[in-house]
């Protein structure tokens, strides 16, 4: 499993999730690569969560302002402790 330095886009990210989860369900993997598989679809989960709750945050601020050009500076906690939502099939 190669991982970039580089933080992925949300796009990214989910792609690369929907990959793990194929992995993951197809149950051929030893138990150590599908331990680091599943950690990795945990880290991007949360990454996915964050990006979601920054683009919310940036719509609800665009539309609390109407029709202001000016957008409001905010920030979003990392990791607010928030469990990820299990994978179904």
């Amino acid at each position: 499993m190669e991982r970039n330095n580089k933080t992925p886009d949300f796009e990214e990210a989910l792609a690369e999730l929907e990959k793990l989860v194929e992995r993951l369900e197809r149950g051929d993997l030893p138990l150590d690569e599908a331990l680091r598989t599943f950690e990795r679809g945990v880290e991007l989960t949360r990454h996915c969560q964050t990006s979601l709750k920054a683009a919310q945050q940036k719509v609800e601020i665009l539309l609390k302002r109407g029709s202001s050009a000016e957008i409001e500076p905010f920030s979003v906690a990392e990791d607010e402790g928030a469990t990820p939502p299990s994978v179904s099939g």
